[in-house]
């Protein structure tokens, strides 16, 4: 029951940080941030969340942005949630969206049409 709770605790703070970040005043922290997951210790006393940047080459100045906004965003995050202690947060690069993308290129280079295996092409449409 308590790695249940644990989860809906991340999907809340992972919800809560990504209406936050918009409101994040440091130029650093521009473009299209978006929060993929957060992973919670089971004291509740530091959080890592991992980041995706969709430009690649500004990941290190948005990941220091997002640290030197932290106290703000852990300020926030404790009016907003109701828990025995705010965890600190940890910002963390998260390449994930960038491997799925690679991998649909390969599936997509194995199928010369384009069509992913489980899609039907035009083919066995008619």
């Amino acid at each position: 029951m308590a790695s249940n709770r644990m989860g809906r605790i991340n999907e809340e703070i992972q919800r809560e940080l990504a209406s936050l970040i918009r409101t994040v005043k440091d130029p650093r922290v521009h473009g299209l941030v978006s929060i993929t997951a957060v992973e919670t210790t089971p004291d509740l006393r530091f959080a890592k969340v991992h980041v995706s940047v969709l430009d690649k080459s500004d990941v290190k100045e948005v990941i220091k942005g997002l640290k030197s906004a932290g106290g703000y965003l852990r300020r926030s995050l404790g009016s907003a949630l109701r828990l025995r202690h705010t965890p600190e947060l940890h910002f963390v690069e998260d390449d994930s969206i960038d491997k799925g993308a690679h991998i649909l290129r390969v599936l997509r280079d194995v199928n010369p049409d384009g069509a992913l295996p489980d899609e039907p092409n035009e083919e066995e449409l008619e």
